[in-house]
């Protein structure tokens, strides 16, 4: 009876991690007919893929995106590929064809200088004035270090014993 409720309970754990990984393991979207027969060329898609935004979703690789779009964009990427399209050439395509924003990460380029200056100048900007307000708080006030007369250092040596 016992060894009959160990093996449920690890057939409830097997269960369990299986359903767990299942669900932490990555899903990718291309669908077996989409795969080329060549491992180079599909090794090539899979990369290309990785870097192209899924319009719809936005913030998924087109590998990873289940939208039909995105099945579009993997299916053209390629068909480009297999008419002996560079990766590059792929790209420039799907820019000229969708602008920039179908990169996951957009190259840099005047017009889009802003995007990849903003963030380091900010961070600069940040650290110059936290350095500027720890100075100021370590700077002495004038009180501080003023130099105080024979009588001055009298009376206050008086008014400390006073106090204390």
């Amino acid at each position: 009876m016992k060894t009959l409720s160990t093996a449920g309970s690890l057939l409830r754990l097997f269960a369990s991690l299986f359903l767990l990984l299942s669900a932490v393991l990555p899903l990718w979207a291309v669908e077996p007919s989409e795969m080329l027969a060549d491992p180079t060329l599909e090794a090539r898609a899979r990369t290309l893929s990785k870097e192209l935004r899924c319009m719809v979703c936005q913030n998924q690789s087109i590998d990873d995106s289940e939208a039909p779009l995105a099945h579009d964009l993997r299916v053209l990427v390629r068909d480009r590929l297999k008419a002996g399209d560079s990766d590059t050439q792929v790209l420039d395509f799907l820019v000229a064809r969708y602008g920039e924003f179908v990169l996951l990460r957009p190259r840099f380029a005047w017009h889009n200088a802003a995007l990849w200056g903003v963030p380091p100048a900010v961070l600069l900007i940040g650290v110059v004035a936290i350095v500027l307000v720890i100075r100021r708080h370590r700077r002495p006030s004038v009180a501080e270090t003023a130099n105080l007369t024979a009588a001055e250092e009298a009376r206050l040596s008086e008014l400390l014993r006073r106090e204390g």
